[in-house]
C-alpha cells in the first residue's frame, strides 16, 4: 500500500469514470445553499504531471482523458467533466490532471468543507502544498478509511465519502466493505462513493455481495471497461458503487457511459454496467 503512487495511472479511463461521478455528486450537492462536507480517504498527491517520469512510463492517460481531450460530441455530462479537467492546464495541450483533491477544491464554495487523507510519506507533502493553505481544506497523514470515522456524522449533515483505496492488498476488498458498512450506521443520509479496479471479476462479485448483504439501501453500481475480463496481469474495468446517489446520476451514465465504452474500449471490446445493487 505505501509503495503505491497514482502517478503511474492518472489520467486513465478509471479516473475518467471516477472523476466524472464525483463531479456529478458535487455539483448536485451544489444545488441547495446549505454546507457540505466532504471527505476523501485516499487523497494522493492532489495533482499530476503527466509530461513527466512517472506518467510517461505507462503513458495510461493516452487510453483515457487523451482521447477525449479535442472531442467536441459529448454528452453534456462528460463535456461538463473535459471543461474542469481543461481549467488545470494553461493550454490546449494537455499536460496536468488534477487528482479529486483539487478537483473538490474547484467546486468547494465558501461554506463548504472539506477532508484529505494520505499515509504515504512523500504524497502527504505534496498533497499538504496542493491544496495550498485553504482554510476550507484540512490534510491528515493518516489512514483515512479508519481515521475520518470521527468526523462521522458531520456537521453540515449533508456531504460525500469518497473511498478509493490502491487495493494493492487483498484484504483491501473486505476492509473497504467492513468500513463503509461503520460509516453508513454513523451518517446514513451521506453519499458514499466507492471506486474499485476489475482485476479479478471473483472478487467484485464478493464486494456486491457484501454490500447487498448489508442492508443498505439505496445503492447503485456504474462500470466501464476497456477489454473483456481476463485473467491475465492488469485491470480491463474499474466501477463506482455509489450510495445515495443523486437521483439523476443513473441518467447520467445511461447517457455517458455508452460514448465512453466505445471511445476509450480497445478494438471494439469495452463495455459498461448499471445496475441497481439494493433499492431505497
Amino acid at each position: 500500500m505505501l509503495s503505491y503512487r497514482h502517478a503511474f495511472h492518472a489520467g486513465n479511463f478509471a479516473d475518467v469514470l471516477k472523476h466524472l461521478i464525483l463531479i456529478r455528486i458535487l455539483e448536485h450537492l451544489r444545488k441547495k445553499n446549505k454546507p457540505f462536507c466532504c471527505i476523501d480517504t485516499h487523497a494522493g498527491p492532489g495533482q499530476y504531471a503527466l509530461d513527466k517520469d512517472y506518467a510517461l512510463k505507462n503513458r495510461e492517460f493516452e487510453n483515457g482523458i487523451s482521447k477525449l481531450w479535442q472531442r467536441g460530441d459529448l454528452p453534456d455530462c462528460v463535456a461538463g467533466y473535459l471543461n474542469i479537467i481543461k481549467q488545470f492546464n494553461n493550454s490546449e495541450r494537455l499536460t496536468r490532471y488534477p487528482g479529486s483533491p483539487l478537483i473538490i477544491k474547484q467546486l468547494l464554495r465558501t461554506q463548504d468543507r472539506l477532508f484529505l487523507y494520505e499515509l504515504h510519506s512523500t504524497e502527504i507533502k505534496l498533497l499538504t502544498a496542493a491544496i495550498n493553505k485553504d482554510r476550507r481544506i484540512k490534510a491528515f497523514h493518516a489512514d483515512g478509511l479508519h481515521s475520518c470515522m470521527g468526523l462521522l456524522p458531520p456537521i453540515e449533515r449533508r456531504g460525500l465519502v469518497l473511498i478509493d483505496p490502491s487495493y494493492e492488498i487483498k484484504s483491501d476488498y473486505a476492509q473497504v466493505t467492513e468500513a463503509l458498512i461503520k460509516m453508513h450506521k454513523r451518517f446514513a443520509g451521506g453519499i458514499y462513493a466507492l471506486w474499485y479496479p476489475v482485476v479479478e471479476r471473483s472478487r467484485i462479485r464478493k464486494l456486491e455481495r457484501g454490500i447487498q448483504a448489508s442492508g443498505i439501501k439505496n445503492v447503485q453500481l456504474f462500470e466501464l471497461g476497456i477489454k473483456a475480463d481476463t485473467g491475465a496481469y492488469g485491470m480491463s474495468a474499474s466501477g463506482m458503487i455509489v450510495i445515495n446517489p443523486p437521483w439523476t446520476l443513473a441518467s447520467d451514465m445511461q447517457q455517458a457511459l455508452p460514448v465512453l465504452a466505445d471511445i476509450l474500449g480497445n478494438n471494439g471490446e469495452g463495455f459498461y454496467r448499471i445496475q441497481e445493487l439494493a433499492g431505497e
